[in-house]
């Protein structure tokens, strides 16, 4: 037998999907999931999921989309990290809305490239996630797809009717705070596309991403923000307004002014932003700040509450304090050192 033989022989034996088809492949992927909250009566088996509503609760329902080339690169993301981060991306709109999470569904069209064995790895993610944040799946999709792959989620879950938190109800005289820091996920994806140019110029090339392992896990596995939500719950209290930070922290500053017809006043020296995430920056030759305002997918909470619950809030590691909501006449503006001050421009993530 010649080498190439051995080579072939020492390869794993990959699996067609064709060969379980729909209703086996799905048994396959879910049949090692068990329902955990009472809420959810029954799951995957059946035309459609049951759930049992809690009593004095409010139900929140949320769904995104991933497209291959649009929102995810195969070739420097792995399947694992892919499916945990599209599950807590959804879980983040949850949060945002000062809910907790209990249910998603999974909807995937695939084309024949992917193999069982790939669906496994992109499960495995789907499921730590699940067992992190709690959650039931409840259901979802199969299909084919002709060219690449989607994910579509839908995240189920709930919060007291007097603690939903809304867009549209910042007020004047609010305080602004954001959580963890900004500006990573964005410069961890310059980093990857980078490195990928490189190695299809030249295959040979080792991809230099050691150094800045916290930027790319910004980017390749984020987290929702679960914490934030228990610490607000923990000192009662219930932001005026709040948003997850998907598409960039000034365009979430801005859908926040215009639903609840106010202005915000921002300061350059209060955003938080993590020394890794400024070192580089400054490798890519890129305002931090800019990077801050506009990279998108952090994932981080940015709420208002009232001048009444401020000082709670005080001295909390993870949470910053960034500025004011003021008179929608007096404008969304960043104030730079020096005193100056500039009009926020949305210039994050558009979908369409």
């Amino acid at each position: 037998m010649n080498k190439d033989n051995n080579n072939e022989a020492s390869k794993p034996k990959l699996t067609p999907v064709s060969a379980l088809g729909e209703f086996g492949l799905i048994g396959h992927l879910t049949n090692r999931h068990v329902l955990q909250h009472p809420e959810s009566v029954k799951g995957i088996g059946d035309d459609a999921a049951v759930l049992q509503p809690t009593v004095g609760k409010q139900t929140l329902i949320s769904t995104d989309m991933l497209v291959e080339g649009i929102h995810f690169d195969l070739m420097y993301t792995p399947l694992k990290h892919l499916g945990y981060k599209s599950v807590v991306v959804n879980l983040s709109d949850i949060y945002a809305m000062n809910g907790i999470p209990k249910q998603i569904t999974v909807s995937i069209a695939l084309s024949s490239r992917f193999t069982v064995e790939a669906l496994e790895e992109l499960y495995d993610g789907i499921y730590t996630a699940c067992r992190l944040y709690d959650i039931d799946l409840i259901g979802g999709d199969t299909t084919s797809s002709n060219k690449g792959l989607i994910i579509s989620i839908t995240a189920i879950g709930e919060a007291d009717a007097d603690k939903v938190v809304y867009r549209n109800t910042a007020k004047v005289g609010d305080h602004l705070f954001v959580t963890g820091d900004l500006g990573g996920a964005y410069l961890g994806l310059q980093l990857l596309e980078r490195e990928k140019s490189l190695y299809l110029d030249n295959p040979n090339t080792k991809p230099e991403i050691a150094q800045h392992e916290y930027p790319v896990q910004r980017q390749l596995r984020p987290e929702a923000r679960k914490d934030i939500i228990e610490i607000l719950a923990d000192k009662q209290i219930v932001p005026t307004a709040m948003i997850d930070v998907s598409d960039g922290l000034s365009s979430e500053l801005l859908h926040i002014c215009k639903q609840s017809q106010v202005g915000c006043q921002i300061y350059e020296e209060n955003l938080p932003i993590h020394p890794k995430t400024f070192a580089l920056s400054q490798e890519f030759k890129l305002a931090p700040t800019t990077c801050a305002l506009n990279g998108g997918e952090d994932y981080e909470l940015l709420f208002s509450v009232s001048p009444s619950d401020y000082r709670k809030l005080e001295g909390i590691h993870g949470i910053a304090s960034i500025g004011k909501v003021v008179a929608a006449e007096a404008g969304t503006k960043l104030y730079v050192s020096g005193g100056k001050s500039y009009d926020l421009v949305a210039q994050g993530w558009q979908h369409l």
